[in-house]
């Protein structure tokens, strides 16, 4: 199944691919990953309380990234490499960013063209696709059930308090992030944590034992919220 620039995989919690979806969830993978990435993760989630949940796994398009000498690999937007002035500031890719903002507020309209509203959809992503999440969701004119960060940051950070809707001024955000972790590290979590704490945001902040990875007690606790967030009425 293809969106105009994206592959999508598709699956439906609950055994039942014919069944209606009650919800939706859409994971954003990392770099470099594809939409296959994290289609084992949702089937350890236990989400049969809520009832058929849909989720989609977009691909992200190939793209030159610099920081891998512009290997062209899949990847939400470029990364710069670091710069040689110690202390200075990574640059941003601020045109890619927006650009596939753009494509992931087309995955939100396509949910709700196909009967589930962004009051029942989750955005979720991990590294990259965290950013991504944080990004586009932060910025999504329609209020959506949730946002879920897994080992990743908050890009374009000074320009999120200007541009968030009103209408996810209080999402709630499941935010994870490996306590070990050498590509994101720790700190840059934290930043986004207070960050979007001091913006008013019900964030639920998790961290773990491990490198640049997922683990057991996180998807566990990732179930748990879940459950709670797709609870409520949409």
């Amino acid at each position: 199944m293809n969106t105009p620039s994206l592959e999508l995989l598709e699956l439906v919690s609950g055994g039942d691919p014919a069944a209606a979806p009650v919800a939706s969830i859409i994971v954003l993978h990392g770099l470099g990953a594809d939409g296959n990435d994290f289609v084992p993760i949702a089937r350890e989630l236990d989400l049969d309380d809520i009832g058929p949940v849909r989720f989609v796994f977009p691909s992200a398009p190939v793209r030159p990234v610099s920081l891998n000498g512009g290997y062209r690999m899949r990847a939400w937007y470029d990364i710069f490499p670091p710069p040689s002035q110690p202390g200075a500031q990574r640059p941003e890719d601020e045109a890619g960013l927006r650009e596939a903002s753009a494509l992931v507020q087309g995955l939100l309209d396509r949910e709700a063209t196909r009967g589930v509203p962004a009051a029942r959809t989750v955005l979720m992503g991990f590294s990259q696709g965290c950013a991504m999440t944080l990004m586009a969701g932060l910025r999504a004119p329609q209020r959506l059930a949730g946002l879920v960060g897994l080992s990743g940051y908050l890009p374009l950070a000074d320009t999120t308090a200007a541009e968030r809707s009103d209408a996810n001024r209080d999402v709630p955000i499941f935010l994870a992030h490996g306590e070990h972790d050498p590509m994101v590290v720790l700190d840059r979590g934290v930043a986004t944590r207070d960050v979007l704490q001091s913006l008013g945001y019900d964030v639920d902040w998790h961290t773990y034992p491990m490198e640049h990875s997922v683990c057991a007690q996180e998807v566990e606790d990732l179930n748990g919220w879940l459950l709670r967030v797709l609870a409520q009425p949409g």
